[in-house]
């Protein structure tokens, strides 16, 4: 019987999510499965893969052929270079206590570069939002300086009334004791 890794869809319509299983080849894609070995969201940012190593590693040394897809998600996760390690180790280029101190390696450096990778975007994101927040402070000034233009001249234009209203009462004062 031939054995695929691959995946299986889940998740509503624009909101997938997949489960890593190992199928029949005849099996359709969504059918049944043997087992499931993993799960991949690709709407995190960035993309969230679990696998459960052993039972990946078991099911390669069986002859089971990943897709495209589930081989690129099992190398990023790191099982085909464990697989890789450990054939060394079996061929004997080295003991397991080296392949497994690689492995770690690896793993550390991985991490790293995830950690650097959302340390960047986290800053961008950071520096995104200072820009924004300042064009609205900018925006408000502005804003603020045109209602206080807007006041200074309503109140001279109010002032000039008074002052026209104060003239002509004054005038019509005047006017009042000299015609009696």
């Amino acid at each position: 019987m031939a054995v695929k890794i691959r995946l299986a869809r889940h998740g509503r319509k624009g909101y997938a999510f997949y489960h890593i299983v190992v199928a029949d080849v005849r099996a359709p894609r969504d059918g049944k499965f043997i087992e499931r070995i993993g799960s991949y969201n690709p709407n995190t940012n960035p993309a969230t893969v679990e696998v459960n190593i052993d039972a990946a590693l078991r099911w390669l040394a069986n002859g089971a052929q990943p897709t495209d897809t589930a081989r690129s998600l099992l190398s990023r996760e790191g099982v085909l270079l464990k697989k890789h390690l450990l054939e060394g180790v079996k061929k004997g280029a080295f003991d397991e206590a080296t392949a497994e101190k690689k492995f770690a390696e690896w793993k550390e450096q991985k991490a790293q570069k995830l950690a650097a990778i959302s340390g960047k975007e986290a800053s961008a994101k950071a520096a995104n939002a200072k820009a924004l927040l300042e064009q609205e402070a900018k925006i408000n000034a502005d804003r603020a300086e045109a209602i206080a233009k807007k006041k200074a001249e309503a109140e001279a234009a109010k002032a000039a009334a008074e002052a026209e209203a104060a003239a002509t009462e004054t005038e019509a004062a005047a006017e009042a004791p000299a015609a009696e």
